[in-house]
């Protein structure tokens, strides 16, 4: 049996959490997956893995053979990719991990092109508003919105996004029109979870001064899509990223309050683990995804 086959089945055992996710992850039968660790452990004269019959856990000699074959099978792939980047082909699987909502808005419309460009890549596309451990978690790349601070990760920035006060004409018509950040507090507001500040609203005014307002939110949401849809129910006023309600303030549906303050312009980052050769494929990947956002399309003044 191929030594590295034993090490790849058991790798993605544990990524998985069962042998049934580690089948469909490496497209071999759950049969296969399950003799490749049971000759591993043969072979090796140890259990590397605790099996009931609701979960998996590593046994001691388990973490440690794990941290090591990752480390072997990355540097696998990593010699691979430096050979394949010589004829500039890159070949293998992309793990990559995305916000929820801008993986469906704008990156999924991009992933045909990029398969089509490099047909030996295989994609692998997590979307989740968790903030994932690009290194513990096994992923290539990540598509991150934030200020990143810094961190031992490399990054490469995309484009920005602006974050927008707004709110339905109709609930507007209801309730007013606020002209002042702080008339905020007295709003129905729906709030982003996931914002640092959680119900805290920083401005900053014409004269360049920040004007922090506490809202009271009466929905909280940990996805910007429900906030939005929220919004365009008149349920109150949100505070979301352009590239989410870009269309909605086009058409009229949701109308920018507040414009002569200013509020976080974020960037929109891809973030890959600091190697010291990035695989070619990574970087075909990076530099897709810079030039497919050269022009952002969610850019209200378009």
């Amino acid at each position: 049996m191929d030594k590295f086959q034993e090490m790849a089945s058991f790798v993605a055992v544990v990524e998985a959490g069962s042998f049934v996710g580690a089948a469909e992850a490496t497209d071999l039968s759950k049969a296969a997956v399950s003799r490749h660790v049971g000759e591993l452990e043969q072979r090796l004269g140890a259990r590397l893995l605790h099996r009931t019959t609701r979960r998996l856990s590593l046994t001691d000699d388990g973490q440690l053979f794990f941290a090591r074959a990752k480390e072997l099978l990355a540097a696998a792939d990593e010699a691979e990719s430096e050979i394949s980047s010589r004829s500039g082909e890159p070949s293998g699987r992309l793990r990559i991990n995305a916000p929820l909502t801008f993986g469906v808005l704008h990156l999924a419309p991009l992933w045909g092109r990029f398969a089509q460009r490099y047909p030996k890549v295989s994609l692998d596309i997590e979307l989740s508003d968790r903030v994932v451990d690009l290194v513990e978690e096994g992923y290539d790349l990540a598509v991150r919105i934030t200020n990143l601070p810094s961190s031992q990760l490399v990054s490469r920035r995309l484009a920005t996004t602006r974050m927008i006060a707004c709110a339905s004409p109709a609930y507007l018509a209801q309730h007013g029109t606020p002209t002042h950040p702080a008339e905020l507090a007295q709003h129905e507001v729906i709030s982003y979870s996931y914002f640092a500040a959680r119900d805290e609203w920083i401005f900053t005014a014409p004269d360049d001064s920040p004007v922090v307002v506490r809202t009271h939110a009466r929905i909280h949401a940990n996805n910007g899509d429900t906030c939005r849809a929220a919004a365009l129910d008149h349920q109150g006023i949100i505070l979301q990223p352009d590239f989410i309600i870009a269309d909605d303030l086009r058409r009229g549906d949701l109308v920018e309050l507040l414009p002569t303050y200013s509020t976080m312009t974020l960037g929109i980052h891809a973030v890959y683990p600091s190697r010291k050769h990035l695989p070619i494929k990574t970087r075909r990947l990076v530099d897709f995804l810079v030039e497919a956002f050269a022009v952002p399309g969610w850019d209200v003044a378009r």
